[in-house]
């Protein structure tokens, strides 16, 4: 299994996994379909699954957390709109009965966050926004504006946003972006998987991440010169 997307969390738990964004840069699609592709777990491929092993014990109790940082469905999009809204309660359900633990929700379409409103309060509510540049087509999540207006919009106390793989951007306005939504911490990163994306240079990169020191916390994940130069 690759490394944990970030390093404070203690343990991974996919009770669903698969996503219908088609990102470009998906390690974790060629992961199911590849190395993993002979487990149980992905004989649907990266298609959208629920694991309900992982949602109840074998005695038919509900799974329970009791404490730690834990990132939920690393491996697909829990809060895609494909996803059946019985399979978000259900893993909502666990985490409210595990209040010693934190959970770590990353997302692509937070605008579906609304649905479950109020969240568990022991929540960190993640959206990915890898830019602000509307011209980029790699995926076909919702646009990066909607994304960060949804998670701006969102009235939860603890979110955070994932800048990763950073994407080239604009730096006052993006910068803008992220201080309206308030986030706790911000995890900028490179693409690690030679994507050959549009990047930004790496002092640009570096002048963004001052901008955000000013008003929150950021966690470098990595960082290196643009593929392009």
């Amino acid at each position: 299994m690759k490394t944990r997307m970030f390093q404070e969390v203690t343990r991974t738990w996919n009770p669903v996994t698969g996503c219908e964004h088609n990102c470009s840069y998906c390690w974790a699609r060629k992961l199911a379909e590849g190395r993993l592709r002979h487990l149980p777990r992905y004989r649907n491929g990266f298609s959208p699954t629920i694991h309900w092993r992982d949602i109840y014990s074998l005695d038919s109790q509900r799974c329970r957390f009791k404490k730690g940082l834990i990132f939920v469905t690393d491996m697909g999009d829990l809060f895609g709109s494909w996803v059946d809204k019985i399979w978000i309660k259900e893993v909502l359900t666990v985490i409210r009965g595990s209040p010693g633990a934190t959970f770590l929700l990353l997302t692509k379409n937070p605008a579906r966050y609304q649905e479950f409103v109020p969240l568990p309060p022991n929540v960190i509510a993640g959206a990915t926004i890898e830019t602000n540049r509307l011209q980029y087509h790699y995926s076909k999540a919702p646009p990066v504006n909607e994304r960060y207006e949804a998670l701006r919009n969102l009235n939860h106390p603890r979110k955070f946003v994932s800048i990763e793989p950073i994407v080239d951007f604009n730096l006052g306005p993006f910068a803008s972006w992220i201080q309206g939504i308030a986030p706790e911490v911000v995890y900028v990163g490179m693409d690690n998987h030679d994507n050959h994306l549009p990047e930004p240079s790496l002092v640009k990169v570096t002048d963004l991440i001052g901008c955000l020191r000013e008003f929150t916390e950021v966690r470098v994940k990595s960082l290196r010169e643009a593929w392009n130069g």
